[in-house]
């Protein structure tokens, strides 16, 4: 009986580890996912997906899909001995380092931003840069010691905090001295602490918490100087200028009518641009059009889905941090605590329901029923089911969003109603 063919996967992790699996060469990427788990000890990793380096792109791995079709004839020609490389890479960004249920997770997702950061072209956040430097090295170092000793002023590198950019406009002594004394007053803040900082400051810069992909604006062109970008809250268009990102437009999810990818043919329609009802773009192939569409998706997905657990996170922070008056806001955070940790449970149980699910093969594209009795409930609406046609465009129709949009603003309006209901004392006579 002949030896099972076998190919060695090489996982690497954005805190610069890896890890390495083997598996057989007609292995799924579920497959390789479910190896990470195990040797990470973590039952889910959330936000993360494991990723291909495609074209110099990255391009998320559909885990149902064989390893084959993202490896081409490599996979089945070339010796087992030789390394298949994958990569452990955020694929959706959070608000708050808080809806990250695992440590593991949530230091994993500091390092990919930390990373990020350094090739964060945002020159207009100069003064972010040096905060996002001192929490980095409040999580990494702990309390900034007072000294005398000069050499102790050069504790780290600035090329492993700052952009080259930065460093170059203001001098490696500058940063030194002013990033010292930054940190300096975060003493006695805990690292998680720092780390959970240093997440939700980063969202600020406006290339760090969402994935690039390159665009071209005609299909006959050769550079690709159009980038479309995915973010928490939508869809970002980037033009390149002399080697700087500059933002065009931003969609909000709701600001969008239609996507539609046919070929490498990519078309985005949305009422709110009335200068630019359509834009028009290609990607680099068919198959980038394909999980970019799938990208875009599952990140409107989850965007609606956490909105509960936002809330929450957000009453969390405020709480903590001493913004909210005791006064006029009661509340409980063991108490909010539990219920995060619920509603992200939650969240994950149904996550994995729709995976068992399956893709279905023709595209659902509204709720089947219109109204909900409690409006917590509401988020869940928002999981739009569309099939992916290999021979036909690939395509979220208006109608797909407007029932999400329609939606969320009739929530908009009934939770008004009960507030104004709740505040109203004549209402409770």
């Amino acid at each position: 009986m002949a030896a099972k063919k076998t190919r060695h996967v090489c996982v690497l992790l954005p805190d610069k580890q890896h890890l390495d699996c083997t598996v057989g060469v007609k292995a799924r990427g579920r497959e390789v996912w479910t190896s990470i788990l195990r040797q990470l000890g973590v039952g889910d990793l959330q936000v993360f997906a494991l990723a291909v380096l495609r074209d110099n792109e990255y391009i998320f791995v559909d885990l149902d899909e064989r390893l084959t079709k993202y490896f081409c004839k490599r996979w089945t020609r070339e010796s087992p001995m030789v390394p298949y490389i994958l990569f452990l890479r955020i694929k959706f960004y959070v608000e708050s380092g808080l809806l990250l249920m695992s440590s593991r997770v949530q230091q994993l997702y500091y390092a990919e931003l930390r990373q990020k950061l350094l090739l964060s072209q945002s020159h207009h956040e100069e003064a972010l840069f040096f905060l996002l430097a001192a929490l980095a090295l409040q999580a990494e170092v702990g309390d900034h010691r007072e000294t005398n000793d000069e050499d102790f002023h050069h504790y780290f590198l600035p090329e492993d905090y700052f952009p080259s950019w930065l460093i170059k406009r203001r001098g490696r002594d500058y940063v030194l001295q002013n990033v010292g004394l930054l940190h300096a007053e975060l003493r006695g803040e805990a690292s998680s602490r720092a780390v959970l900082r240093f997440i939700r400051e980063a969202n600020r810069l406006q290339d760090a918490a969402l994935t690039l992909y390159r665009m071209r604006q005609n299909k006959k062109s050769r550079k690709s100087s159009i980038f479309l970008g995915v973010a928490m809250t939508g869809v970002h268009i980037y033009q390149e200028i002399n080697g700087i990102h500059q933002i065009l437009l931003d969609f909000s999810w709701n600001d969008i009518d239609s996507l539609t990818f046919q070929g490498s043919k990519f078309e985005i329609v949305s009422s709110a641009s009335l200068c630019i009802p359509k834009l028009v773009y290609h990607s680099p192939s068919a198959f980038h059009s394909k999980h970019i569409l799938m990208h875009i998706r599952d990140s409107h997905r989850l965007h609606f889905s956490t909105r509960e657990a936002a809330i929450y996170v957000q009453h969390l922070e405020d709480m903590e941090a001493g913004c909210c008056y005791r006064e006029s806001y009661i509340c409980d955070t063991t108490a909010l605590k539990q219920r995060l940790q619920n509603i992200l449970s939650s969240m994950s149980d149904c996550s994995a329901a729709e995976e068992d699910e399956g893709t279905p093969s023709e595209a659902k594209l509204w709720m089947d029923e219109e109204f909900v009795d409690d409006p917590a409930d509401v988020p869940w609406l928002a999981e739009v089911l569309f099939g992916v046609s290999v021979d036909g465009p690939l395509v979220l129709t208006s109608s797909c969003w407007a029932a999400v949009t329609a939606e969320m603003k009739q929530v908009s309006r009934t939770r008004s109603l009960l507030e104004s209901s709740d505040s109203d004392p004549s209402s409770h006579a």
